[in-house]
């Protein structure tokens, strides 16, 4: 703590501290300078309260957030500015592809980059914190928030937690004032709610909290976020707002984190519903305990101010959090200059032609091809395309949590592909008509944009049934019947359970929500004039029922074999009606040009528990064109302490080849990366017998076997 807030502090009444941890949206505020009555009478609050909060929620724009700023330190005592926090996930006026879009292009340096331009945009229009990344771990698609998700494995989750915090802060500790900070949500565990329903139980143990979901949090903690925001879900019985031992010996003394943690929207009161506080200041007590320093929208630390005589203990913790906060905005130098980076010229960066074209890039290193019967893909120029669908011209392509992106400023799929080819027949009826199968069956190949909309993605969209629906699939069987190449362009923000389409597309193109320029970027595409670079970050499944699936579940005592056998024996860890197999599995995705892999080695056979492996392999390019690849590499250990999945990606390497290049790859794994959570809740490398296997996705590649001794 420096002398500066040593001597602030000392100077704050009870009640203004407790503003300082008190955190109201926008509205609260008026353009004009003066409180908004109507928000303050509903909160039954009185303007005292208003102009002593210590941060707002969702505002932006040079001229708003300078009123604001402006008009609150007129009437503050101590002249403490605010500070201006908001949503800005993937994108602030230039809409990057959705997180777990950015995820499938297994690229954190490109997920760093993305993170910086939507940081100095946010930063221009005057946001000080960002409440990104979200790196909770998740393997069920009916969650809606997958689409905010790394997806489903440990190690891709934490390597793209680090890029992304590094991105958003331009690679520094403190963000200067060209950047905004970062906030790491949800901490913890939320990505594992039961049955995929949004705010509902999280109930997982310690042991597995520790081994698969802890290690994104940390990433980001140890690339230097600053603020880290509670979970809505339980853990272990209570609610993680007020739960101690999550926050205080887990999050603070464990790992270390030292800044403030601030609640996620109304959260503390929240603790009234779950039923463990009995009112909105038993709900405060408890989360100020657990050391939560702001309270987003639920007043229930201004109950604590209206306390006559608070205890001793009370005061203590209450300084503890302002400690923190005031610390937090004396670093980005809110003192010295309440308008850091407030300037109309800065504003001038956003939605630029450079940010536009890297979200572009963004959208073709994020799509991934899942089918591409008889090289149907790319397209020349002069193919007669006949375009149909729900999201043919529709500029829904930004997904949810896109804040300030609009979609009068997105480009259409149509217009895209207009501009691209020579001629493209646009059918606007979803029912197909006589006269429209008779113009469809003219073309040469047929492009259908089917999906599921922004709304129906995101935050509080859970689903029973993430597929497309019904009116959609007839529509593509239709088009089945023309006996015309299709090409299936997918629009959405998770998993889905593809087998109708699968079966009734010839070409399969996961756009996922692309962006301000994905309609472009697909363009681009199904030209050939670039080549999809994704790969899947979750696994898609065959069936709702094997909802959740994914690929690195824990080896089970009765397991399928891989011959006739499995079939033959009715007593293994199957289905009776479906295969355990899924549609397409973590890490899939195929691209254009055909390549292998081949000569897999280890620089060793024997190695110590602090050494790295030299994996090398040569990857090959057999065609006449350029290739992009991710070389995924999975280790299998062969006994463990506790149980362990079959198989984990533990390290990854995207690469460019020319035509015809043969190359040969080297990739560093520290063994470090092989350490596992014990039963005794340690962390630690086992000695003894392992196996690695190199390749293009999660369930096939080039094995080699090695011990550690």
């Amino acid at each position: 703590m420096s002398q500066f807030v040593k001597e602030l502090i000392s100077k704050m009444t009870f009640t203004e501290k407790i503003g300082q941890m008190t955190q109201l949206s926008g509205d609260f505020f008026a353009s004009d300078n003066s409180a908004i009555t109507g928000p303050l009478q509903q909160a039954n609050l009185a303007t005292t309260d208003l102009y002593q909060v210590g941060s707002i929620l969702g505002v932006s724009g040079v001229d708003e957030v300078k009123k604001i700023q402006e008009n609150y330190l007129q009437h503050s005592r101590l002249k403490i500015p605010l500070l201006f926090m908001a949503d800005v996930v993937h994108g602030y006026r230039t809409i990057f592809p959705i997180p777990l879009a950015l995820a499938a292009s297994f690229d954190p340096q490109l997920v760093s980059q993305t993170s910086e331009i939507f940081s100095r945009e946010a930063a221009a229009g005057g946001v000080h914190v960002t409440f990104a990344p979200m790196v909770d771990l998740v393997r069920d698609p009916r969650w809606g928030r997958v689409m905010e998700a790394n997806g489903e494995d440990p190690f891709l989750n934490s390597e793209l937690a680090k890029a992304s915090v590094e991105g958003i802060q331009g690679q520094q500790k403190i963000p200067d004032a060209d950047h905004v900070a970062a906030c790491v949500k949800h901490f913890a565990g939320y990505g594992a709610v039961e049955a995929g329903r949004e705010y509902n139980t999280v109930d997982i143990s310690e042991w597995r909290l520790r081994d698969q979901y802890l290690s994104g949090y940390q990433a980001a903690i140890e690339a230097g976020v600053p603020l880290v925001m509670t979970a809505f879900n339980t853990f272990q019985g209570k609610p993680a707002t007020g739960n101690y031992h999550l926050m205080r010996d887990i999050l603070r003394r464990e790992l270390g984190f030292k800044g403030p943690l601030i609640s996620d929207w109304d959260a503390i009161g929240e603790m009234i519903a779950h039923g463990t506080a009995s009112d909105l200041q038993d709900a405060a007590q408890q989360a100020l305990k657990a050391g939560v320093d702001i309270d987003m929208m639920s007043m229930a630390y201004l109950k604590l101010a209206r306390r006559v005589h608070p205890s001793s203990e009370l005061v203590d913790l209450v300084n503890q959090a302002v400690e923190r906060i005031l610390n937090f905005k004396e670093s980005l130098g809110l003192f010295t200059d309440p308008n850091r980076g407030l300037h109309s010229e800065n504003e001038k960066q956003i939605f630029s032609t450079h940010n536009l074209e890297i979200a572009q890039q963004a959208a073709v290193e994020s799509t991934v091809l899942l089918k591409n019967k008889n090289n149907l893909l790319p397209l020349s120029k002069d193919c007669r395309l006949g375009l149909v669908g729900k999201f043919a011209d529709n500029p829904d392509l930004l997904g949810s949590w896109s804040w300030q992106g609009k979609m009068a400023e997105t480009q259409t799929i149509k217009s895209a592909l207009q501009e691209n080819f020579t001629k493209v027949s646009y059918i606007q009826n979803q029912q197909l008509q006589a006269v429209d199968l008779q113009l469809l069956k003219q073309q040469d190949v047929i492009v259908a944009c089917l999906g599921l909309s922004a709304q129906q993605s995101g935050e509080a969209t859970s689903m029973t049934h993430p597929q497309i629906p019904d009116q959609q699939l007839a529509l593509l069987r239709k088009l089945q019947q023309l006996n015309k190449p299709i090409i299936t362009v997918l629009i959405t923000g998770r998993p889905l359970v593809l087998n109708p389409i699968i079966k009734n597309s010839d070409g399969l193109l996961l756009l996922w929500f692309p962006g301000s320029r994905g309609a472009a970027a697909l363009a681009q595409i199904l030209l050939g004039e670039k080549e999809p670079g994704g790969r899947l970050p979750m696994t898609f499944p065959k069936d709702l029922g094997q909802i959740p699936l994914y690929y690195n579940n824990f080896r089970t005592g009765r397991p399928l074999v891989g011959d006739k056998s499995d079939l033959e024996n009715k007593y293994l860890s199957k289905y009776i009606d479906q295969e355990n197999q899924p549609a397409f599995c973590f890490g899939y995705g195929l691209g254009y040009a055909k390549t292998a892999l081949s000569e897999s080695k280890l620089d060793k056979k024997t190695y110590q528990s602090i050494d790295s492996i030299k994996v090398s392999v040569k990857i090959e390019n057999h065609s006449d064109i350029s290739a992009k690849q991710v070389i995924q590499v999975y280790c299998h250990q062969i006994v463990g302490e506790t149980v362990r999945p079959q198989w984990e990606l533990k390290a990854f390497q995207k690469v460019k080849l020319q035509p015809k290049e043969i190359r040969k790859v080297e990739i560093d794994l520290p063994l470090n990366r092989l350490a596992y959570v014990h039963s005794d809740l340690k962390r630690r490398l086992d000695p003894g017998n392992y196996c690695l296997r190199v390749g293009f996705d999660s369930q096939s590649g080039l094995r080699q076997s090695f011990k550690i001794i």
